[in-house]
């Protein structure tokens, strides 16, 4: 049935584009429903690749007990294409299904299993399809026009090579799934549409496999092929009809419920979000609210602007980095300013301000004092060569990798070079006048650290919500009081609504400085750096003991971690795990799995890693991420491709494979020192995202053959086997897999080995996103990639030779 192998391959490739691109989709639909953080997308990609290791490995196993494998297939297709739409829906009704109210907040537990519920229909089929494919691929290419029905699983086509061939097909279905997405997909079309494109492009290679099979004349596939064909010609009239918009509205409408939404943008930043009630705009980016009009929050407006102007004599030239229109460029306004400088990195949501005027913010952006830049704001600073009298950070404590980047020690210091002589840096973070926390002290301490290692001055200024800190190389800054401020702002004649002498007397009176100061004692006071962004894991702590409080003592045991602890359970499992083996035979077959998960680890936090500090470095460049995992991927394309056609030359395969080991190893303990030595030129980045998606591609196809073929001793695809003595590695031998389980099927093999390199991925998203690069830094989780990884090949070496 060679006929059918063409449409396979394409429908193999669909599998993986329609796969990326439900994950990028499904991530930014539940972000904007849970208020995402660093935390909440960890959670997400984890129950993700959960549950598709699940369907790899256990859907997938019953192929081998099914007659219909193409049927088997087409049907798994059908499923994920159905739920794709389905899940978006679900989506936006998730709050109203759980019984939280616009606006709520979430803890930990129903963003853990809200995020598992949408994701189950969509992301477990997928995983199968992998599975499913390699049985069918194996079975295709040996069949050579034998009935797939006579054939007898596990026969001459159970070749590790098509294992390799259809991670290549998906891989590269995957590259062209996340450029599309990026670039032409989510520019144009909303979210619902993008779904059903996905739908009816994974629905056609679906009838290009049924056709062949229509001259068996069996009942189940006629009606899979009738529903297929029902399935098209739904997604197509939904897509190219109103309907799909009718639909998209009516979710958005559940979803915003309360209020009346005006508008609802994708750009390749985030989501805008507009809403309405009575008279008063809202404006959100990934469901938080950032700028509300005509009415701003007085409160915050007036005094994170009038506060630090009023501490400086002149201030004349200032920098609003994010956060400035709707309320501080006004009020920055009504000082006597000659230049106002606003960074802003989404065009999108200015243009949408612009696209609801209203006096406030007509007033703001059209001033011809006023310069509005879309740019990173890091970026901005590094590159200008102006000097600033004031900088205002208008963004929120650091509660991701992106927005921590203006919290860092290296930042602080880039800005101290824009200040004028009498430069105030203002930054905010969250705060209370009756009350401080564990995990506010800490975060506030941590940065405030932060802050006193770079700034020979620096004052706070305690508040009910936000903690203003003012930082200059100035001492006048440390000198500010009521009285000086009141005079400042009688003689500049300023027309504020909150803000009166009374209030400033109380907000600056000493005893709320000296309560501050007395109760961060105890707190952290180390340092928030670029590399390790210890202010990520301080703000996810508060915002998991405000939703999940239950949780607290979990994430105050996480902060003490160090690398020494980390070496030390890595080296108890390890020798326990040894232990086990001597008394438990059958563990001698996880061994590769094992070196595979951790390879999906490693993985993980490669490419983690060279995001993060391609972000530090360089800005949030989108399109310069989006290349950054597609030459990951393509490293992953080449390295599978070049194993898989070297397979049946390699005939030390073992040795191989351990060599693979070891360049995991090194490349893991050097990826540090490039980055200090190389990172100023752009095209490192690439070239490291392609040689880490070289190292983990290559590995793919090889551990399969040895899961398949586990000894020399055994015949290999076209060659034999030297003796192990003869090589570098001599006295390490492979496994005898045959003490336990023998020799395994291909289908089992793909799906083991690849459930393993999802669970692997999974739990370097989880510690690598949330505790190892905030809590140890990068080197501190390389050198933990690099235990993990040695801990894994001495697992290996010293398995049970054959006796």
């Amino acid at each position: 049935m060679n006929v059918l192998r063409k449409p396979l391959i394409v429908a193999i490739g669909v599998t993986g584009f329609g796969g990326i691109v439900a994950q990028i989709l499904l991530l930014r639909e539940l972000l904007v429903t849970f208020y995402g953080n660093e935390l909440s997308i960890g959670i997400i990609l984890a129950n993700w690749l959960i549950l598709e290791a699940f369907g790899c490995f256990f859907l997938g196993k019953r192929i081998e007990r099914l007659k219909k494998k193409v049927e088997a297939f087409v049907t798994l297709q059908l499923i994920f294409s159905l739920s794709l739409p389905i899940a978006i829906y679900l989506t936006r009704i998730l709050k109203e299904l759980m019984g939280v109210t616009l606006g709520e907040g979430l803890g930990l537990w129903p963003i853990l299993y809200g995020s598992f519920l949408v994701l189950l229909p969509v992301s477990l089929p997928h995983g199968a399809l992998f599975t499913f494919a390699c049985k069918l691929y194996s079975s295709l290419s040996s069949a050579r026009g034998k009935s797939l029905s006579v054939r007898q699983a596990g026969g001459s086509g159970e070749d590790a090579s098509s294992i390799g061939k259809v991670y290549i097909y998906e891989t590269l279905g995957t590259i062209a799934g996340g450029v599309a997405f990026t670039y032409l997909l989510i520019p144009y079309f909303h979210s619902l549409q993008i779904a059903l494109a996905v739908a009816l492009l994974s629905l056609i290679p679906c009838l290009f496999l049924l056709i062949p099979l229509w001259r068996k004349r069996q009942v189940a596939t006629n009606l899979l092929s009738v529903l297929s064909i029902l399935l098209l010609l739904l997604s197509a009239s939904l897509l190219f009809s109103p309907a799909a918009e009718t639909i998209h509205r009516l979710s958005l409408r559940r979803q915003w419920r309360g209020q009346e939404l005006l508008h609802y943008q994708n750009s390749i930043y985030g989501n805008v979000a507009v809403t309405r009630r009575a008279e008063q705009y809202t404006f959100f980016s990934d469901g938080i609210p950032i700028i509300t009009t005509p009415v701003p929050d007085i409160t915050f407006a007036e005094e994170f602007v009038h506060l630090p102007l009023l501490s400086h004599p002149q201030p004349k030239e200032v920098l609003v980095i994010g956060g400035g229109a709707g309320g501080v460029i006004n009020e920055i306004l009504k000082h006597p300013v000659d230049r106002v400088d606003y960074v802003e990195l989404d065009p999108l949501l200015l243009k949408v301000v612009e696209g609801f005027p209203t006096p406030l913010t007509q007033a703001e952006l059209s001033n011809p004092k006023v310069k509005i830049k879309y740019i990173d704001g890091r970026l901005f600073v590094k590159k200008t060569s102006h000097k600033y009298d004031l900088l205002l950070v208008g963004l929120s404590e650091p509660s991701d990798l992106q927005v921590n980047r203006f919290f860092t020690q290296e930042f602080f210091s880039l800005v101290k070079e824009r200040l004028k002589k009498k430069g105030i840096l203002v930054i905010g973070l969250p705060g209370s006048l009756a009350y401080l926390s564990e995990e506010l002290k800490n975060l506030n301490g941590c940065i405030l650290s932060t802050l006193k290692s770079t700034y020979p001055y620096v004052r706070v200024i305690p508040g009910d919500s936000t903690n203003l800190y003012l930082a200059s190389t100035f001492p006048g800054v440390s000198l500010i009081n009521p009285a000086l401020l009141n005079l400042r702002l009688k003689k500049r004649a300023l027309k504020l609504s909150l803000l009166t002498s009374g209030h400033i007397e109380y907000r600056l009176h000493p005893r709320w400085r000296d309560w501050f100061l007395k109760s961060l004692k105890g707190s952290s006071e180390r340092l928030n750096r670029d590399f390790q962004p210890l202010g990520v894991f301080y703000s996810i702590s508060y915002w998991n003991a405000l939703f999940s409080p239950y949780l607290r003592g979990l994430f105050r045991r996480l902060e003490r971690v160090n690398l020494s602890l980390f070496i030390y359970l890595l080296s108890l499992s390890t020798l326990l795990f040894l232990l086990l083996r001597i008394r438990f035979k059958k563990l001698v077959r996880m061994s590769i799995p094992l070196c595979i998960a951790t390879t999906g680890f490693a993985g993980m936090i490669f490419d983690l890693g060279l995001i993060f500090a391609f972000q530090i470095l360089y800005g949030y460049v989108y399109h310069w991420i989006g290349l950054l995992i597609t030459a990951f991927m393509v490293g992953v394309a080449v390295g599978s491709l070049r194993m898989t056609s070297f397979l049946e030359r390699i005939e030390r395969d073992f040795i191989s494979f351990i060599r693979l080991e070891l360049a995991i190893i090194l490349f893991s303990g050097i990826l540090p020192l490039i980055f200090l030595k190389f990172s100023p030129y752009l095209i490192v980045f690439l070239i490291l995202s392609f040689i880490s998606g070289l190292l983990v591609g290559a590995e793919f196809p090889l551990a399969n053959k040895l899961q398949l073929h586990p000894h020399p001793s055994l015949p290999h695809q076209g060659g034999g086997s030297k003796p192990f003595s003869s090589s570098p590695l001599e006295g390490v031998h492979p496994p005898d897999y045959r003490r336990g389980e023998g020799r395994s099927t291909l289908s089992g093999t793909a799906g083991t080995l690849y459930a393993s390199d999802l669970l692997g991925g999974w739990i370097g998203g989880i510690l690598g996103g949330v505790v190892l690069l905030s809590v140890l830094g990068l080197f501190g989780t390389c050198m933990v990639v690099v235990t993990l990884k040695a801990s894994s090949l001495l697992i290996l070496i010293t398995s049970p030779e054959k006796g």
